[in-house]
């Protein structure tokens, strides 16, 4: 099963709560009270998504965190890749592939376009789209062929 982790879940619940505050710094504290997120992995979540990116830190006294970019400009797969490394659903999908059997393997490549496929469902997809709860889901193609997604209220 393709499954994100939980931190990666959680990684979007900061990042939203960051998208919801653009105006000002807001503290790991904070982010930690409203979310319900414990403090520990709120931090350690703030420093993986600055360190990707995703949001800037300010120290001292008045600091904080905000997002680097616009909501619309940070994708589904920036997330990912900033909390998880990127999209890889096989082994030989991977940048840095160690499969032994991939000189001989029949499947790699068809793998390898699903994990494309993928990727790029992903980069259309910003934290933008995943802040709207209440509105229909992005339309986005698959491999080219339009995806339909149904909307349950």
């Amino acid at each position: 099963m393709l499954r994100m982790s939980k931190l990666t879940d959680y990684g979007t619940v900061v990042l939203a709560h960051l998208a919801n505050h653009q105006d000002s710094l807001v503290s790991a504290s904070d982010v930690s009270a409203t979310t319900g997120i414990a403090l520990p992995t709120v931090s350690k979540l703030l420093k993986a998504l600055t360190r990707a990116g995703l949001a800037n830190a300010q120290r001292g006294a008045h600091g904080g965190y905000r997002l680097a970019r616009t909501p619309d400009k940070i994708s589904a797969a920036e997330v990912i890749d900033a909390l998880e490394g990127p999209v890889s659903i096989t082994e030989c999908s991977a940048t840095d592939s160690q499969c032994d059997y991939e000189s001989n393997c029949n499947v790699g490549s068809a793998w390898q376009r699903v994990n494309v496929a993928i990727r790029r469902a992903l980069d259309e997809v910003s934290l933008a789209d995943l802040l709207r709860t209440h509105s229909k889901p992005p339309k986005f193609s698959f491999s080219g062929i339009p995806v339909a997604m149904v909307h349950k209220d």
